[in-house]
């Protein structure tokens, strides 16, 4: 019986695994088939369009992909990408995590209505926004410039302020009342006790705002008109020419290069992005 019973027990684990591993080939299969064609031939990337093996490698796209188009360089597109998101993820961290604190520890008439407001903005679609938000931003003269891009995030993403709400709460508030004791203002509560605490949620909330801002692509195309101010998502789809030829397979080689600091991100704070995704709304 024992015998039967191990064996069935390894049974089950090698189907376990053998499963786990053909879908977790399905999810980075469209990754390692982007690297592979970013090195192939123009003659070959769409002769063997399934094959994961180029027949020689291909270096010259990533040559002609970076020199960009127009007289601008890839690198333009790369440091673009990089204050938008660097900037826009710190301010919607940063001030989420302010009002958060606000609405998780401090009593003040209304809280449940404002926060019940600032919850059904989720509901609302972005697109219904983008017409009355062009025409404030275009009266004060902030468009073809990041202001429309950035300034906004200052004042809170409600997604954030779910989430840090939640992890607030699951704080015990003796230790704010113990630093109140000692004298600690609020300031002082949230920035030398909450916050270090709030670690694991902010990892988890400035790897999604880095991420949605760095592919980004209807707000930059609304907003910025000149191209040296494109961010990557933009400057990928000025590579295509539907009126001539594309050259795809500089298109795939710098679509992998604006995928390599994600992921980079992603693997450095996994374990903060598991750890505050796995405490957030404890307690509610």
């Amino acid at each position: 019986m024992r015998a039967e019973s191990r064996s069935a027990r390894l049974a089950r684990e090698a189907c376990f695994y053998l499963a786990a591993s053909l879908s977790s080939l399905a999810m980075i299969y469209p990754i390692l088939w982007l690297a592979a064609s970013s090195l192939k031939a123009p003659d070959e990337l769409w002769r063997k369009v399934y094959s994961l093996v180029p027949e020689r490698l291909t270096w010259a796209n990533y040559t002609k992909g970076w020199s960009g188009f127009g007289g601008i360089r890839f690198e333009v597109f790369y440091r673009n990408s990089a204050i938008y998101a660097g900037l826009g993820t710190l301010f919607a961290v940063v001030s989420s995590a302010f009002v958060a604190y606000g609405f998780a520890r401090i009593e003040f008439r209304g809280k449940g209505f404002w926060f019940a407001c600032m919850l059904l903005t989720l509901m609302i679609p972005p697109q219904i926004q983008i017409i009355p938000q062009y025409v404030m931003f275009a009266k004060i003269g902030w468009v073809n410039s990041y202001l429309p891009l950035i300034v906004p995030k200052l004042f809170g993403q409600a997604f954030f302020v779910f989430m840090f709400v939640q992890f607030l709460r699951g704080i015990p508030r003796e230790l704010d009342e113990a630093a109140a004791i000692d004298g600690a203002g609020r300031l002082t509560v949230f920035a030398r006790i909450l916050l270090p605490l709030l670690k694991p949620a902010l990892f988890t909330g400035s790897i999604f705002s880095l991420y949605w801002t760095w592919n980004e692509f209807m707000t930059p195309l609304i907003y910025l008109n000149s191209p040296r101010r494109y961010t990557l998502s933009m400057a990928l789809r000025s590579f295509s020419d539907p009126s001539g030829l594309t050259d795809w397979g500089a298109i795939f080689a710098m679509s992998f290069l604006s995928l390599v600091p994600i992921f980079a991100l992603f693997v450095a704070f996994q374990r903060y992005l598991v750890q505050g995704i796995a405490t957030t709304g404890l307690k509610g």
